[in-house]
């Protein structure tokens, strides 16, 4: 079973600066790189302390890949929406060079309006500008030579530089939450998944997994060769009260800015985003101890978060969690604790099994 450390910002300025976060996530990643964590993830998010702090995941990753050797450098999730397709197509095969062909290259279709007002991109046309930007991007990383004629993209004769390390090309991640179209589609095209649990119900994640899994099959791919990534908060302690105790600060700031960054979905609708309105209260509603119950947190001791583990095991499969354990300006104590502790008493339990 794989493990994964997932860095998306989500803090105050009061809690630390962006500098001093971003200085906290190289130090984790190097240490994790050396534990024998398999993936590394970051978050392209704009204007709002979720997220914003990291407009571009290319940047940090490009920094972790200069620090570490052997852990994948995964962009969960870049946005074809708010790039150019040709621009984003040449920077990622930079970083598969830069760090010797350990990029996974993660997609996601964004979904806070107020981003996709500032940049004048219509949200109905989300969907529509993913699934062409990726087609571009594949397409530039495989052929020598590409003139293209799409809705949002025409050029002609483009010959991509650098090309990537990886052949044919770079691992690709689609990120989906809750819109059951982009699970099958990324099965289809043989994709592998990222999906949030605690932003959904965990019959809903179940289901949409399932579907998932289904249209993996159906297309004809190699049974059991995909791979979903879970994306989850993660605090390991001694002690369960310790744990819980040091989880709920942290974790309620990052559900307060989670909050102000969806408050744009107030009065909006979306066909695109079906349900996306009521993702205001959903996310409001969430508490530390919601989330521990539900298991879509990974909070308490070794032995407890093994438990968890194996919850979410029996309930989608085999997965990778990609942990976020720097969140809500947790500080560097707490969150080496976790990354030591989860290295040292809860993954030898999963590489036994491997051997």
């Amino acid at each position: 079973m794989r493990f994964g450390l997932n860095f998306f910002p989500s803090f105050r300025l009061q809690d630390m600066s962006t500098a001093e976060y971003f200085a906290q996530a190289l130090r984790l990643a190097e240490r994790g790189d050396m534990l024998g964590y398999d993936s590394v993830k970051t978050v392209e998010h704009y204007f709002h302390d979720y997220g914003g702090h990291s407009p571009n995941p290319i940047v940090l990753l490009s920094a972790i890949a200069a620090r570490t050797r052997r852990i994948r450098l995964i962009t969960g999730a870049v946005i074809p929406a708010f790039n150019n397709p040709i621009k984003l197509a040449g920077e990622l095969a930079m970083l598969d060079n830069i760090s010797n062909g350990r990029l996974d290259a993660g997609f996601g279709r964004a979904f806070i309006p107020k981003e996709f007002d500032v940049f004048n991109v219509k949200m109905d046309e989300s969907r529509a500008r993913f699934e062409e930007g990726i087609d571009v991007i594949t397409r530039l990383w495989t052929e020598e030579r590409l003139s293209y004629e799409g809705r949002f993209h025409r050029f002609e004769d483009v010959r991509l530089m650098p090309r990537p390390v990886q052949q044919p090309h770079p691992p690709i991640w689609i990120a989906a939450v809750a819109t059951k179209e982009s699970f099958i589609w990324a099965g289809r095209r043989g994709y592998h998944i990222m999906i949030v649990p605690f932003a959904s119900n965990l019959d809903l994640v179940r289901d949409l997994v399932q579907s998932y899994r289904d249209a993996w099959r159906d297309a004809g791919h190699a049974p059991g060769a995909e791979q979903i990534q879970s994306s989850l908060h993660c605090y390991v302690a001694e002690t369960h009260r310790e744990a819980v105790e040091g989880f709920k600060r942290p974790v309620e700031r990052y559900v307060e800015v989670f909050s102000e960054a969806v408050r744009s979905w107030t009065g909006k609708a979306s066909g695109q985003y079906a349900g996306y309105e009521k993702l205001v209260e959903a996310i409001r509603a969430l508490t530390p101890e919601k989330m521990i119950e539900s298991h879509t947190a990974l909070v308490g001791t070794p032995e407890e978060v093994i438990e968890q583990v194996e919850f979410n095991r029996n309930l989608i499969g085999e997965h990778e969690p990609s942990m976020q354990i720097n969140f809500g300006g947790i500080n560097e104590r707490d969150a080496f604790r976790t990354l030591e502790l989860f290295a040292a008493r809860v993954m030898p339990r999963y590489r036994k099994e491997e051997n």
